[in-house]
């Protein structure tokens, strides 16, 4: 795919992932899907590399890049067949967070860690009530001396299992007002009161998801990140941005991966006189199509990227909303269009094809909707009033 808008930096990063990706592959994730496994050595293998913490600063064994940076890491591996999906939550999220907010206490414990794939971070603000509306969450941090403790309960937070901790969106009441304002917390998974239960998914994939309970969760002062002030919201946005980013970089690897299998198949496969499927237009235009559509989705992925990390959280919000929006249908339409190509085969394992459908189809849903970003959009971009 064109890298017209990228530096040499960025080109020799795409092209030293996607070399390790290729040493891996697809076979390689299925086989873990099915035997329940997590792809450990290919975590380790790219934190050894220095790419899961590529967007971390430098003082703490990051790239000292960017949303920039990341996205390629992800896309490229995902392009291989073999996507870590925690990389959205854990340098994304959770690292960013912690690099713009956190203490130094915080920096010092987490960013190398993070860096180097030693250690993982789960992201909870999913509520079983609140659903896509962060402004619903009901999950409370009360003082209690110098503690806090935390009442409340998460549902389809990914990766807890192996994380060492998760980063909680709970709610702390305003002194000043009353009112209950979005704080984060640095939760360790073996806290007391901290319980996960699996949630049984029809979706095969490494990650596991689960509904997580915290019981008068106790922690100390020094759990919530950064200062208690009124920059919640600030801190909860500035790690949604780079999940919307990675959301779309996930979707287009996802979707490249499936149209260069399509694309293959269609050189060499031979139904009539001789002559290859792809040099029928039926199967070529719909796949150029699909090539087209990532493409683009690439690009305002490419801009909210570079927004995010010039500090334009604003213009990042919409670009990267969008972004998502346009990677996950160009990514829906790829799969689909690259398992119609191979027919019957698309439907095989030898393939690896057709778990893809189910996998793209989530891409719509998690980890905002398209609707919610149509809602974005429409209120923030086009100042259509709200329905709700």
């Amino acid at each position: 795919m064109s890298t017209v808008l990228e530096t040499e930096e960025h080109k020799a990063l795409r092209a030293a992932v996607a070399a390790l990706g290729k040493r891996f592959g697809r076979a390689y994730t299925t086989d873990l899907f099915r035997d329940g496994e997590h792809p450990r050595e290919l975590w380790e293998e790219a934190g050894k590399l220095g790419y899961l913490g590529v967007n971390l600063p430098e003082q703490y064994g990051g790239g000292g890049g960017g949303m920039a940076e990341l996205s390629i890491v992800l896309e490229e591996l995902g392009a291989a067949g073999s996507p870590l999906l925690m990389m959205v939550v854990s340098p994304a999220i959770c690292g960013t967070v912690i690099a713009r907010f956190g203490t130094d206490e915080q920096k010092q414990a987490w960013l190398p860690g993070l860096s180097d794939g030693s250690l993982s971070m789960s992201f909870g603000i999913t509520e079983p009530d609140a659903g896509s509306n962060s402004h619903r969450i009901t999950t409370t941090a009360r003082r209690d001396g110098g503690d806090w403790v935390l009442t409340g309960r998460k549902v389809f937070i990914s990766g807890v299992d192996i994380s060492d901790a998760t980063l909680i969106v709970g709610r702390t009441e305003d002194a000043r007002s009353g009112n209950l304002k979005p704080c984060l917390f640095i939760v360790p998974r073996d806290t007391p009161g901290f319980t996960r239960t699996p949630i049984d998914m029809e979706l095969q994939a490494a990650e596991k998801q689960f509904e997580l309970v915290l019981d008068d969760v106790r922690l100390p002062a020094g759990a919530l990140v950064g200062e208690e002030a009124d920059t919640g919201l600030l801190q909860l946005f500035a790690g949604l941005n780079p999940e919307r980013i990675m959301g779309a970089a996930f979707s287009i690897g996802m979707g490249r991966y499936a149209v260069d299998k399509a694309v293959d198949y269609a050189r060499t496969r031979t139904v009539w006189k001789g002559a290859p499927i792809g040099s029928h237009q039926a199967i070529a235009h719909p796949l150029a199509q699909a090539h087209i559509e990532l493409e683009l989705a690439r690009l305002m992925m490419q801009k909210a990227a570079r927004l995010y990390d010039d500090g334009d959280d604003i213009g990042a919000g919409e670009a990267a909303n969008m972004a998502k929006y346009a990677a996950a249908e160009a990514c829906v339409r790829a799969v689909d269009q690259a398992v119609h190509t191979l027919g019957g085969n698309g439907l095989t394992r030898e393939y690896g094809l057709a778990s893809l459908i189910t996998a793209a189809r989530v891409s719509r849903i998690a980890p905002v909707s398209r609707e919610m970003i149509l809602n974005y959009v429409s209120h923030q971009t086009l100042g259509l009033p709200k329905s709700y």
